[in-house]
């Protein structure tokens, strides 16, 4: 996916004077040499003829500051400073209570700086920030409108290349799936569901990426549509709109996109919580208790992608998954066996993660109560790790 380098960023500068050409350098926390960019494609018409330099006022280290290579040549993305977007008003910490409480988050509308670009060594690169300091020279030359459409078209080219190959659609699947023979029948095993989980896990990630990248866009279903390669839903949208009648996104029933959503949908029936009522099954039961005692041990307040926030989250989502697959066993839907397993094996990964977060809080905890809390939940953790390993021996004999 992106890789995101606004809070990495100390200073830089891209010079867009020649048409055509974007290049440029970037200093990040940690590295001493910057990245040079050679990016074929120009700015927005906002940067288009000029040398933008820019200023982080608050850098941050970045882990991965050392993986970039120096040589960023590829092709540019959309490179502007008066992008659109909505900034909090409020902190980090805040921001997370917030989400803890179900709480709208306070925002303003802003001009910010957007600059994105595919590298060929490390695929797309995005920097967005609101707080940067710019310093914007006069143009040498200057983008009209339709050069400046011309440009953004091929930016959607670029995204819809670079999410091809991450959904990895060669159209081999598609293939294969037409010359197997039809067997309603037969059941795919562990590691075939495992290998239709990971691609649904491409598929969301993509869609998520995409989303977040174009949901201001007035016109941001049918980019979607475009970049994510769903092209039976453009010609969908193009008929509906040659009738003159409303196009209902949500319930158009286009095949192909019907069949690549196919996997993510049977995973998406074992995201929820359900009725209380239907929470049947003891080791279901026991990951639901765990998940909501973490909640109470662990504050709120931990950053994103902390300890804490790594435990509640991780515990979360297996109850919620085990919900899916072990409840409403009376019910005319039964996921297959293999669909189980596979699901299971993931469940046992993101214990391992929570017990991980866990400790790594107990380690630093300095309250006696609040470490004898922490251990007896990382106890707890292990009981529910056996009980799944316990599920999926039985399940294999069966």
């Amino acid at each position: 996916m992106a890789w995101r380098l606004d809070e990495a960023v100390e200073h830089g500068f891209i010079d867009n004077t020649v048409e055509g050409i974007t290049s440029g350098k970037i200093w990040l926390v940690g590295r001493d040499e910057p990245l040079i960019l050679s990016l074929n494609g120009d700015c927005w018409r906002d940067l288009a003829g000029t040398v933008l330099e820019f200023e982080n006022p608050k850098p941050r280290a970045c882990e991965e500051a050392d993986t970039f290579d120096t040589d960023q040549t590829g092709i540019v993305g959309d490179i502007t400073a008066s992008r659109k977007a909505r900034v909090p008003e409020i902190s980090e910490a805040e921001i997370i209570q917030y989400h803890r409480q179900d709480k709208e988050i306070p925002c303003q509308w802003r001009n910010i700086f957007y600059m994105e670009w595919f590298s060929e060594s490390n695929g797309r690169i995005l920097i967005e920030a609101s707080d940067y300091q710019l310093n914007i020279s006069p143009q040498k030359w200057q983008m009209d409108e339709d050069l400046e459409e011309a440009q953004k078209l091929a930016n959607m080219n670029g995204m819809r290349d670079f999410m091809a190959q991450i959904i990895r659609r060669d159209g081999t699947s598609e293939i294969k799936r037409k010359a197997e023979p039809s067997d309603s029948q037969a059941e795919l095993d562990e590691f075939q569901w495992e290998k239709r989980l990971k691609e649904s896990d491409r598929l969301s990630d993509a869609y998520q990426e995409v989303l977040e990248k174009y949901i201001d866009d007035p016109d941001a279903e049918r980019i979607e549509a475009f970049v994510m390669g769903w092209d039976g839903l453009l010609g969908a949208m193009a008929d509906r709109e040659e009738n003159d009648e409303s196009f209902d996104f949500e319930n158009e029933d286009d095949e192909d996109d019907e069949e690549e959503w196919q996997c993510s949908e049977e995973e998406d029936d074992t995201s929820s919580y359900g009725n209380e009522e239907d929470e049947d099954h003891p080791l279901q039961r026991q990951a639901y208790e765990i998940a909501l005692r973490s909640l109470d041990i662990i504050s709120a307040t931990h950053e994103e992608n902390g300890p804490g926030y790594l435990t509640t989250s991780r515990l979360m989502r297996i109850s919620a998954k085990l919900a899916g697959i072990l409840n409403n066993r009376d019910s005319d839907y039964q996921p297959e066996s293999g669909f189980v397993l596979a699901i299971l094996k993931r469940c046992l990964h993101w214990t391992n993660e929570a017990l991980g977060g866990c400790n790594a809080l107990i380690k630093t905890e300095q309250d006696p109560s609040q470490i004898t809390g922490l251990e007896n939940l990382s106890n707890d953790i292990f009981k529910m790790r056996d009980g799944i390993i316990e599920l999926r021996r039985l399940l294999k004999q069966s």
